[in-house]
C-alpha cells in the first residue's frame, strides 16, 4: 500500500449539502437559517460573542500576563529530609527548622537519597520522591489544600487594578 492507495473506507464520506438551490430540495429558500434577524443574514463576524467583550480583546497581549489561580509551593528534597532530626515531618516541622518558607503549600521533591524509614506529610509529593521514601520504609500522606480541592481563591495583578 502506498500513500496514493489510502482512502476514506466506502459509505463513511458523504458529499457536502448545497443549501440555497430553490424551494424543491431540503436547504432550500433560507437554506437553514431561519427567518430573518443577524444570523440570516451573514453579518455576524468571526469572534463575535453578542456584545460580551470577545475573548480575544479579553485576554491580555504581550509580555504575558499573571495568573490568579496559580498554586506555588515551597519546595524540600530528599536530602534535606534525610538530615532531619526526626521521623515524623511535617510542614510545621519543616518551618521550624527554616527549610521552607513560613507561607504557602510545601512539596517533597526527590533530589538526593534516603536510607531510613520517616513518615512524611506535605501537600504534594513528586513520584520519585515517593517511590524513595516508601522504598525506604517510610510512609507518604498527602495532606489537604488550605483551599479546599477546587482552585485557590484569586489574587495578583488581574485583581488590584479594578
Amino acid at each position: 500500500m502506498k500513500l496514493h492507495d489510502l482512502k476514506p473506507p466506502a459509505g463513511s464520506t458523504r458529499p457536502k449539502r448545497r443549501v440555497g438551490r430553490g424551494i424543491a430540495g431540503k436547504g432550500g429558500k433560507t437554506a437553514g437559517r431561519g427567518m430573518k434577524g443577524q444570523a440570516a443574514r451573514g453579518t455576524v463576524p468571526v469572534g463575535f460573542e453578542g456584545g460580551q467583550m470577545p475573548l480575544s480583546r479579553r485576554v491580555p497581549k504581550l509580555k504575558g500576563f499573571k495568573n490568579p489561580f496559580r498554586v506555588e509551593y515551597a519546595v524540600v528534597n530528599l536530602d534535606a529530609i534525610q538530615n532531619f532530626e526526626g521521623d515524623d515531618i511535617d510542614p510545621d516541622a519543616l518551618r521550624a527548622k527554616g527549610l521552607v518558607h513560613k507561607h504557602g503549600l510545601v512539596k517533597v521533591l526527590g533530589r538526593g537519597d534516603l536510607n531510613r524509614a520517616v513518615r512524611v506529610k506535605a501537600h504534594a509529593f513528586s513520584k520519585t520522591a515517593e517511590q524513595a521514601i516508601t522504598a525506604a520504609g517510610g510512609s507518604v500522606q498527602v495532606l489537604p489544600p488550605p483551599f479546599g480541592h477546587g482552585r485557590p481563591a484569586a489574587k495578583g495583578n488581574a485583581l488590584t487594578n479594578r
